[in-house]
């Protein structure tokens, strides 16, 4: 049956239409928030951003946004690293459904370093962010649409771009398969957690994307628990420390919450 996994499958997740949700589609971003924690989904995210913050300085000052945030709650793993390490952060939450700014709304409630927009990735200002990050959001997207969305995302940053995605492997498929019958009964949770691992990629995936146009730099190391952390510096911000973006939540285009 693993065969299904050689290529990536094309089949699209319930999350995927945005015109249904509402209680249930909230019940599942809680239930999301759990299996994060679980398969550690905020450790790729984070290693991509100490990488880039490196590469450029060691700012003091640093501006995030994250697309097709969800939730936002891998966010939290970046805000404790930011206190341990001396660096005013302030993180810009993008997602397009009302029900995951919601959650997400609700989960920073009286954080001032987060803001929460509703919005597309592909309609936000060139250099909007200092570092644009996507975690579980690039399997959403096949042929040249994967390659305009990390595109978008490269052009939405002044450093660099963070993608942290699943690694399309039959353990990993396993190990969901098992964990959303396991743990939840919710229809968004058991349809599209092992299809996201079947939507996932490889180490070819990652190399095919790396010769589209402005993705040149692009590389990926893989990371537990089967993810990988893929980033692309832009061109200055190799040691190179460069001026910051301005104000990251009065610069994200869509309705604030």
């Amino acid at each position: 049956m693993f065969t299904i996994l050689k290529r990536r499958a094309l089949a699209a997740e319930l999350m995927d239409d945005v015109s249904h949700g509402g209680a249930e589609l909230r019940e599942a971003l809680g239930e999301l928030r759990l299996l994060n924690r679980l398969f550690g989904a905020a450790g790729p995210t984070l290693y991509g951003v100490k990488r880039l913050w490196r590469q450029a300085g060691k700012p003091n000052k640093l501006t995030l946004l994250d697309v097709g945030a969800g939730s936002g709650d891998v966010n939290r793993k970046l805000l404790h690293w930011a206190d341990a390490n001396g660096v005013q952060l302030s993180i810009a939450l993008l997602d397009v459904t009302e029900e995951a700014c919601a959650e997400a709304a609700k989960l920073y409630a009286g954080e001032p370093r987060i803001s929460v927009s509703r919005g597309d990735l592909f309609e936000q200002k060139e250099g909007i962010a200092d570092i644009v990050t996507g975690t579980q959001l690039l399997h959403h997207f096949t042929g040249s649409q994967l390659e305009e969305a990390a595109r978008a995302m490269v052009k939405a940053s002044t450093i660099g771009v963070v993608i942290n995605d699943i690694h399309r492997h039959w353990l990993a498929w396993t190990a969901v398969w098992l964990a959303t019958r396991l743990l939840s009964t919710n229809r968004y949770i058991r349809h599209d957690g092992p299809l996201s691992v079947a939507k996932g990629f490889r180490g070819e995936d990652w190399r095919k994307l790396r010769g589209s146009a402005q993705l040149e730099r692009l590389t990926y190391v893989w990371r537990p628990l089967f993810r990988y952390s893929v980033v692309i510096p832009q061109a200055a911000s190799s040691g190179a420390k460069l001026q910051p973006a301005p104000s990251i939540a009065s610069s994200v285009r869509g309705g604030k919450r």
